[in-house]
């Protein structure tokens, strides 16, 4: 009884072999051709390319610390009513709450007077890049800078130039008369318009205003400064632009002045942002006094990454 199972047994044993050979083969056959790719590929062709480096700043300075001292306070006056204690306390400033110091840090300070409030921030985001086979740490900082320049509603990229007073179109010359012998026109009538808009025989009028200065409303005060408005601007950092906006006019509100200036240095995001608020209505704060010392801040604040 014993043989004749096994003898039962073998030829199954036989089979099973047999069809596990015949799928082996099948499968050979239909993979052939990732086989032959594989063994054609020669040595020395294409290969990643290495990931780039790392950003230049590896960390953030001191928020509170980077701004100039003298700078801050040239842009914040203290009330005279403030004690000692007190103004340095307004200049030492407040720092943000950060859960990284390595990747966003700011500071923020107010002044407060009878006349005004001053508000002045800095922050600095350091941007990395998790992927540096794809984009380095200063293309990543740079996307950042772009969506926040989006954001302001500046065209990217475009000049960076101060904005002058449009020029008036000029006109071509008024060809000279010959007579009629010349075949030109006639000289014109006595107390008609010459070319230039006076009557013939008069004095041309001069310029409006020969000395340059301001030009003078009806009532006789000086035109208001022109507005500078928001731009992008050359020389600070990488990249930069001027965000500058006015709140609207109230009857009883009166119109605060925000300036923010954002630049990119390498990996790193710097925002400097200065409000002036003045207390009385009709009162607005110049672009030009805000801008320039928002300017010399950020300026400042570039020095001290290029130390």
């Amino acid at each position: 009884m014993q043989r004749k199972a096994v003898r039962g047994v073998l030829p199954g044993i036989a089979m099973l072999t047999a069809l596990l050979a015949g799928a082996a083969g099948l499968a050979a056959c239909t993979g052939g051709g990732d086989t032959r790719s594989t063994s054609d590929s020669k040595p020395g062709g294409s290969t990643a390319a290495p990931p780039a480096p790392p950003g230049k700043y590896r960390s953030l300075p001191q928020p509170c610390k980077a701004a100039d001292a003298k700078r801050v306070k040239a842009m914040l006056p203290a009330g005279d009513s403030l004690t000692e204690e007190q103004r340095q306390q307004l200049y030492a400033g407040t720092a943000d709450a950060s859960f990284d110091g390595d990747r966003r840090v700011g500071c923020r300070w107010t002044a407060q007077t009878p006349e005004e409030t001053r508000l002045l921030s800095v922050g600095f985001e350091r941007v990395v890049s998790y992927d540096r086979a794809v984009a380095s740490d200063d293309d990543k900082a740079r996307q950042v800078y772009v969506r926040q320049l989006t954001d302001a509603h500046l065209p990217f990229p475009g000049p960076a130039t101060t904005p002058t007073a449009p020029t008036a179109p000029t006109s071509p010359a008024p060809t000279p008369s010959t007579g009629a012998a010349g075949g030109g026109s006639a000289p014109p009538a006595p107390g008609t318009p010459a070319p230039g808009g006076s009557p013939s025989g008069s004095p041309s009028a001069g310029p409006a205003n020969p000395s340059g200065s301001p030009a003078a409303t009806p009532s006789g005060s000086p035109s208001p400064p022109p507005e500078l408005g928001s731009r992008v601007l050359e020389g600070l950092g990488n990249d930069a632009f001027l965000d500058d906006k006015l709140s609207p006019a109230g009857a009883t509100a009166a119109q605060s002045r925000t300036v923010r200036i954002v630049f990119r240095t390498s990996n790193v995001i710097v925002t400097v942002e200065y409000s002036v608020q003045p207390a009385l209505p009709g009162t607005v704060p110049p672009s030009t006094e805000t801008q320039e010392s928002a300017q010399e801040l950020a300026q400042a604040l570039v020095e001290r990454f290029n130390e």
